[in-house]
This record gives structure tokens, C-alpha cells and sequence, in this order.
């Protein structure tokens, strides 16, 4: 009897696991990938695939869990059965690798679990009230909540319930109870959406690409820049009491933030062109420090690599890399090869370009302010980097002397060396100290520093910074010093009124340039334009600028 109560459980999960409604949508030539859990499951296929079909997949995904279920009552053990449904339901969730390949397609199993429960009713393993019941609750929920995830774990729970109030064995409950418990897990990213307050529910529109002519789909990589970030979302919002009383460590928490494989924290809406064209922008992120890009840049190339891939899945057209992101996988490239079939950018061509837009009024400025602005001192920080370097070549001609701050000496000099020919009436000096700082008048910084660099030691009173660094270049304690101004850059303002469910720390109504590039490449479709790799094109930066404001984009100065 034991060994076919096992070999009946091992024919419901290999039942449970056999694709048949992913195989129909396949040879429908539809892609199962775009077809997935993080989007309405049911609901998505209907709208890409119509009625008729959809109708097929979910009846055959029943099917399954409904002919597994039968098969194991044949042995007359009504805990049997039950743990038959627990197998069908868990083969479902994860296919064998060695019977379905590397990547087999796994949904959320909601049919399936229908299929398993008009199965035990039929069979009278459980009371048909027991069975039913779960199924009224769910539609209860769903009607009145609107979230599938939240609907499905309401059912599971009920029906959790009701047999633990039968006389039945402790297996069978434990078996209704790991229902429950996998059905959670398998929805663990569904209610995280829920608490952030980014889930769909039934009945909204499900954006993907192609689906609205007049709408495009974007996405773009995030990630906090310090703990307090990782606060901020309401998802891990509970993990900072548990912090500050000691009972989970700082440690624990960085642990847990590298685990975590990239996931939607929130959502830009409202972004409308002054073409009429709608922008859609799902907000992913995957909650690495800026230390980790540092120290692991294997795991964080890894994780913009899978970013993508779900950037892909939820229907984006173009899929942006933001902070610490754009600089991982050779700034972009090994992200394009590993995903080639969506866009990836890394912004830097607008974000060149919005310094180049932004320092001809911050140079009108300070002389307006009385400041000569031929005889002042300028400083760059990071000018070993592409976009610092850039803003030395513009103003280079335009002061009196120039200080080159970086980290790397002899590629100073050779930059500094260009920029003599060019400026010839210009001191141009070179260093690795921040102490000479303090003979700026102004200050442009452009560091892919993960913590401040500019500290009130190395500024004097009355300068100006305009500061490019994500995160900050200049430390907080600098903003209290007198006549100190500074200038955050490459901050945009999209068209129309730009809502969000996520501070991005730019201001109410504004994104990063990067961020505005991978929605200008998508209005435009110009997806040959992407930024990727060390060099930035003068064409492409020359590009977005101009298509920035015939859109509508205007750059925050």
C-alpha cells in the first residue's frame, strides 16, 4: 500500500508538471514568457490571445490537477488523495528541469488548484461543501478586492480550514495546510506588489507593447542608495523596527537585499508627449547598496541581467539601467548580449546632453550675479570620467584657470594636454587632492562615488556646485555653508502631469536623465540611439537633446 500511495503521488506531480496549456499557447506562436505570473495570468492571455484559446489553456491547466486528483482516489484513501492534490499543484509550480529544460514555464496554478478541488469533490475525499466553499471565497475576494494573489491565498486559507475540521487524518491536514504554504510562496513577489502598491487588479488595463498605439512601454533598473532607501519601500518597511532593536542585523539585511532577485516597486504614469504619445514606465529594482556594485560586480551585473529579462516579461520595449546599474556589465553591453531582444540603455548620451543644455544658463547666471567669470577658477571632479570630461571641454575656454580632480594621474594628464590645445589662454592644472577644491569658484562633479567626495573642508563661501553624481557628490553639511549654491544635475522634467508610487528623490514631477532617455527612446522608437558601453556618441547626445524638447522634456536647472 505504501508504495503505491507513492507511485500515485509521483504520477499526480509529474501530471501537475506537464505544460499543456503553456504547449497550446506555443504552437499558437504566442511567446509563454510574455504570458506570466507578473502580469494577470488568465486575464493576459485572454487579451493577447482572445477568447477561445484562453478558454482551452485554463480548461486544460483544470484538467490536470483535476485527472491527478482521480487517479490517486483509485486507492480508496481519502489522505492519499488529498496529498495528490498537494503533488499536482507542486509539479505545476515546478517542472522538472530534466523532463522540461532549463527554463521550464511555470505559472501561478490558479486552474490547476480549481481542477484539484472539483477532483476531491468528485471523488469524495473531502465534503463538497469543503470544496466549493474555497471557490466562493476566492470570487468573493476577487470581486471585492480585485487582487487575483490576495483572492487565491483567501481560498487556500479557507479551504485550509475546512479540513482541518473534518475527520481526517494529520496528513491530510498538513497536506491542505503545504497547499496554503506553496500557494504563499509562489505569491511572495505578488504581495510584495501588493504592499507597494504596484499589483494589478482585475479589470485594469495590462500594458504591453503593440497592445495601444497612442501608449509605449518602458522600464527602468533602481536601487536605494542607502538603508533609509531600503525603508522606504513599504515592503521591507517592517524589517526597520526589527533592526533597530537589535533583533535582525544591519548585516542580515545586506545579506537578504543581495538574495533578492530584481522585482516591480512601482510605476510611472501620466507621461504624456506633446505628440499626444502616452509613456508607461514600470520601476524595477533590485535592492543592491552602492557598496555591492563595488565589491560584487559579478552578482550585480547578474542581477541587472535577470532585470531585463523580467523588463521583457512585463512587456517594456526599452529597459533602462539607472545609478550604479548603468555602469555594471561594461557599462550595458553584456546586459544587450545577454537580453538581446529588448532595448537597453544606460542614459548616458542624455545625461551628457542635459549638462551640455544646463551649464550655458548656470555660466549666464553666475555672471549675472556680478561674478567674472573669464578671470574665475573652475573645478571638476571625476574628470577621468566621459561626462566629467565633457563638462571640462566646455567651460574650459570660458574661465581663467581649471583644476582636473581624479583618481587616475597620468589619464589626467593626457586629458589636460587636450584641453590646453583648445584653451590655450586657460591654466589647466591636474591632481588627486580634494584640497584644492577650495580655489573654485565653481564646481562641477561627476563621480560614480558611492558616497559623498565634497566635504566643507575642501569649499570656500559663495561657490557654486553643480552637481551630477548619483548618488550626491557633495555632502549635506556643505548646503549650510554661506553663499554656498548647489546645483543638482541632470534632473528632467517629463511632459504632462508625471505621476508615481515611489520617491525617486529628484522632486515631485522629475526623473534622472537617464531615466528620460529610455523614455524618449521608446516615444521616438529610435532604439538605435541606446547609450551602451564607454564612448557616447556627439549624434546620439545631439539627438536627445533636440528630441527632449520637441516632446515636451524640459531639464531642471
Amino acid at each position: 500500500m505504501l508504495f503505491l500511495s507513492a507511485l500515485l503521488l509521483l504520477v499526480a506531480f509529474l501530471a501537475g508538471s506537464v505544460p499543456v496549456g503553456n504547449a497550446v499557447l506555443t504552437r499558437a506562436g504566442v511567446n509563454v514568457r510574455m504570458t506570466n505570473a507578473h502580469n494577470l495570468g488568465v486575464e493576459n492571455v485572454l487579451y493577447r490571445v482572445g477568447p477561445a484559446l484562453a478558454g482551452l489553456t485554463a480548461l486544460l491547466d483544470a484538467a490536470k490537477g483535476f485527472l491527478a486528483v482521480l487517479m490517486a482516489s483509485s486507492l480508496g484513501v481519502p489522505e492519499v488523495t488529498v496529498m495528490a492534490a498537494l503533488a499536482a499543484y507542486l509539479g505545476h509550480l515546478n517542472p522538472p528541469r530534466f523532463l522540461f529544460g532549463p527554463t521550464p514555464p511555470r505559472g501561478r496554478g490558479n486552474l490547476v488548484l480549481l481542477g484539484v478541488l472539483a477532483g476531491l469533490a468528485v471523488a469524495a475525499a473531502v465534503p463538497l461543501w469543503a470544496a466549493a466553499l474555497p471557490v466562493v471565497v476566492y470570487a468573493g475576494v476577487a470581486g471585492f478586492w480585485g487582487y487575483v494573489s490576495g483572492a487565491t491565498l483567501a481560498g487556500l486559507l479557507t479551504f485550509t480550514l475546512a479540513v482541518a475540521s473534518l475527520p481526517l487524518s494529520p496528513a491530510a491536514k498538513l497536506a491542505a495546510l503545504a497547499l496554503l504554504v506553496a500557494a504563499t510562496w509562489r505569491f511572495k513577489e505578488n504581495l510584495g506588489r501588493m504592499a507597494d502598491g504596484t499589483e494589478p487588479r482585475l479589470g485594469d488595463p495590462v500594458p504591453l507593447a503593440g497592445r495601444r498605439t497612442d501608449e509605449v512601454v518602458a522600464a527602468f533598473m533602481i536601487h536605494p542608495m542607502s538603508l533609509e532607501n531600503f525603508w522606504s519601500a513599504r515592503r521591507f518597511a517592517w524589517l526597520r523596527p526589527l533592526v533597530e532593536k537589535g533583533l535582525v542585523s544591519e548585516r542580515g539585511v545586506r545579506q537578504m537585499a543581495e538574495s533578492l532577485r530584481p522585482m516591480k516597486v512601482g510605476e510611472l504614469q501620466g507621461i504624456r508627449t506633446t505628440d499626444g504619445k502616452s509613456i508607461r514606465c514600470y520601476l524595477l529594482s533590485s535592492p543592491l547598496l552602492p557598496d555591492v556594485f563595488r565589491d560584487n560586480p559579478d552578482l550585480a551585473t547578474k542581477r541587472a541581467i535577470e532585470g531585463a529579462r523580467l523588463a521583457q516579461e512585463l512587456g517594456a520595449e526599452v529597459f533602462g539601467l539607472g545609478a550604479f546599474w548603468s555602469v555594471v556589465g561594461n557599462k550595458g553591453l553584456d546586459v544587450q548580449a545577454a537580453v538581446p531582444d529588448i532595448t537597453i540603455t544606460n542614459g548616458g548620451a542624455y545625461t551628457s546632453g542635459t549638462i551640455k543644455a544646463a551649464i550655458p544658463g548656470i555660466l549666464e547666471h553666475f555672471a549675472a550675479q556680478g561674478r567674472d567669470l573669464r578671470g574665475a577658477t573652475a573645478g571638476i571632479v571625476g574628470a577621468n570620467g566621459v561626462v566629467a570630461f565633457g563638462i571640462a571641454r566646455t567651460i574650459a575656454p570660458q574661465v581663467g584657470k581649471l583644476i582636473l580632480i581624479g583618481r587616475d594621474l597620468e589619464r589626467l594628464e593626457r586629458s589636460a594636454a587636450a584641453l590646453r590645445r583648445a584653451a590655450r589662454d586657460t591654466e589647466i592644472i591636474t591632481t588627486t587632492s580634494y584640497d584644492t577644491l577650495k580655489e573654485a569658484d565653481l564646481i562641477f562633479s561627476a563621480t560614480s562615488d558611492p558616497n559623498p567626495v565634497i566635504f566643507p573642508q575642501h569649499v570656500k563661501p559663495g561657490v557654486w556646485i553643480f552637481d551630477e553624481g548619483r548618488p550626491a557628490d557633495v555632502h549635506e553639511s556643505v548646503h549650510a555653508l554661506p553663499g554656498v549654491r548647489v546645483i543638482p544635475g541632470g534632473v528632467v522634467r517629463p511632459p504632462g502631469g508625471m505621476t508615481s508610487n515611489i520617491d525617486l528623490q529628484f522632486g515631485t514631477g522629475q526623473v534622472p536623465a537617464c531615466l528620460a532617455e529610455t523614455l524618449i527612446i521608446a516615444a521616438t522608437g529610435e532604439h538605435h540611439r541606446k547609450s551602451l558601453g564607454q564612448q557616447t556618441l556627439t549624434d546620439n547626445i545631439n539627438f536627445f537633446v533636440e528630441q527632449a524638447e520637441h516632446l515636451g522634456f524640459q531639464v531642471v536647472e
